[in-house]
């Protein structure tokens, strides 16, 4: 499994906590639903359930197109701006009741942030679902040749 597949799910596992932590704190202190209700729904929506389908997606459209992701570095990017953009989206929501200043940053800033790691992932998932049929070939070739060079190594090991 990638690296960034992994702190995708890892992320994601870590967003569901959070999700749920703040759910617990609602449920125990009702009065603090106004407060914590958005950045409850944006920890487990976008942090958790997003956060999955990105990491699942990275690792299985590379197999199933049979090419790479076409920037090796954007997973990895997104999953940075995606992380930061979610964080100050939980963070901006009780901020804009608590302190307006703050929110009125932190949730254009998180917007976008966000928005501009999910544009990696649309630009990943547009290029690994039309990748020519040549280029698909001549990946599956290559991955094939190191399978067997694999096989072949263990074999007489």
């Amino acid at each position: 499994m990638d690296q960034s597949v992994r702190w995708f799910l890892r992320s994601a596992v870590l967003w569901l906590l959070l999700g749920l932590v703040l759910g617990t704190w609602m449920g125990i202190s009702p009065a603090r639903v106004p407060l914590l209700r958005t950045s409850h729904l944006h920890a487990l929506l976008p942090g958790f359930v997003l956060f999955m389908i990105f990491g699942v997606a990275y690792h299985v459209l590379p197999r199933f197109s049979g090419c790479p992701v076409p920037w090796a570095r954007a997973p990895l990017l997104h999953l940075a701006l995606a992380n930061a953009g979610v964080a100050c989206l939980v963070a901006g929501f009780p901020a804009r009741l608590a302190w307006p200043p703050a929110g009125q940053i932190l949730l254009p800033l998180g917007g976008t942030l966000f928005m501009a790691g999910a544009l990696l992932f649309v630009h990943a998932v547009w290029t690994l679902t039309g990748a020519p049929q040549w280029q698909r070939n001549l990946t599956v070739g290559v991955l094939k040749g190191a399978q067997g060079a694999g096989e072949g190594s263990s074999a007489s090991a």
